[in-house]
């Protein structure tokens, strides 16, 4: 399905870019990986070489998407090994806890830097490429970008601005031949509200209490995502851009709890 055609994914060394780098590397793809830790990094790409049908090693960048020199490294590492970009997957990203009392400028800062201005430079600067390869661009967003939910302000705000930036750049890039959408994913056991503040027990609560808040009764797989962003970047979805297609269990539709 993706045979000859490279794929680079942010937020590569760990959680859905790593579940997904995995899957598009079962499905013969051509693979550039980033992320800021090294040796979860070769993990993911060992990971894609063993089930990859030619064995194929990711080329694999250490970046981090808030450094302009690394963005633009990572583009110009991607072209100068591969010489074309067809899928641009935006999935690295951070979360954070806090309501307008408590959120200070600098979280404030950190999170939307890493969630919209890292996804940005990087599409602008795939962007020509893109064009001349006829791809397409996966964000990961958040079924926070659809919804709103208390004391994650800032990285809901974060989020619906991902959201937005994913249908503007799908209108100005539809008829250059480039789809642009995003995935929404609802609670997804990945570490991110660990590393984003939550604390162990209040995270086994709050997991459990996902029973009742998504209609499906349970949280979501790091695959189950994968394998919606797959779809998006696929030929089975050339007539859809500028979607934010939830990927939650029914979050989004739930009455707020």
């Amino acid at each position: 399905m993706f045979a000859n055609k490279v794929v680079l994914i942010t937020g590569a060394s760990s959680g859905i870019g790593a579940d997904t780098a995995v899957e598009f590397s079962k499905l013969d793809a051509k693979l550039v990986l980033t992320g800021r830790n090294k040796e979860n990094l070769e993990k993911t790409a060992q990971k894609c070489e063993d089930v990859s049908p030619r064995k194929l090693r990711p080329v694999s960048v250490i970046a981090d998407i808030v450094n302009e020199t690394d963005v633009e490294k990572l583009l110009e590492e991607t072209i100068n090994h591969f010489g074309q970009l067809d899928v641009l997957v935006n999935n690295a990203g951070i979360l954070g806890l806090g309501s307008i009392e408590v959120t200070s400028l600098d979280q404030y800062d950190r999170i939307m830097n890493t969630n919209v201005r890292g996804p940005y430079y990087l599409t602008m600067l795939a962007t020509p490429h893109l064009i001349k390869s006829k791809g397409n661009i996966v964000n990961v967003s958040s079924v926070a970008g659809i919804r709103s939910f208390a004391n994650f302000l800032a990285y809901c705000i974060s989020k619906a601005a991902l959201d937005q930036f994913t249908r503007c750049v799908s209108l100005e890039l539809a008829s250059k031949g480039v789809r642009v959408n995003a995935v929404n994913p609802g609670v997804i056991e990945t570490g991110i509200h660990l590393r984003g503040g939550v604390s162990e027990e209040d995270y086994a609560v709050y997991l459990e209490k996902c029973k009742e808040t998504h209609a499906i009764g349970r949280t979501g797989t790091t695959k189950e995502v994968a394998d919606a962003i797959i779809f998006l970047a696929s030929e089975g979805a050339s007539n859809i851009t500028g979607v934010t297609m939830p990927v939650d269990g029914g979050r989004h539709a739930m009455c707020p709890r």
